[in-house]
């Protein structure tokens, strides 16, 4: 009897119209680390993504956007691309748990000289996982046109 009882309560539930349970979105915690380094009018950009979880993340997106505009010809890695003129979205590869993600080396040039540039640094997408903690995925770096190299 209660297995009847039961079979019925879950028909019920299931044949029910207009009823959907959506799956919750996964969680991971993805974290952006790098430098960046001008010299007259290139800034070279290192940046490492990593994923704290709990999570996997398939894929992201890391938005990277100056306070000036880029020159029109620019040579970017294979996984960049312009947004417009002065932002570039490169795409990381998939994140595993606590593992560093491969390192991103993104070269520019702007599109006059600069004494500096804000660099704004962020994550675009992450696969449709939920990150809780935006603190370490979005950030402004000043990066002066010394050759020093700027950590975020």
């Amino acid at each position: 009897m209660r297995a009847w009882v039961l079979s019925g309560v879950c028909a019920g539930a299931v044949l029910a119209p207009g009823v959907a349970v959506a799956a919750p979105a996964p969680e991971a915690d993805v974290a952006l680390h790098g430098r960046a380094v001008m010299e007259e009018d290139r800034v070279e950009v290192r940046l490492t993504p990593y994923n704290s979880g709990p999570a996997v993340v398939t894929d992201a997106t890391v938005r990277l956007r100056w306070s000036v505009a880029l020159a029109d010809d620019q040579e970017l890695p294979a996984r960049c691309v312009r947004e417009d003129e002065r932002t570039v979205l490169c795409g990381t590869g998939a994140l595993a748990v606590d593992v560093a993600g491969d390192q991103l080396r993104l070269p520019v040039r702007l599109r006059e000289r600069a004494a500096e540039v804000t660099l704004e640094i962020e994550t675009a997408w992450n696969s449709g996982a939920v990150d809780k903690d935006r603190s370490n995925d979005r950030m402004r770096v000043l990066v002066l046109a010394t050759g020093d190299s700027y950590a975020f």
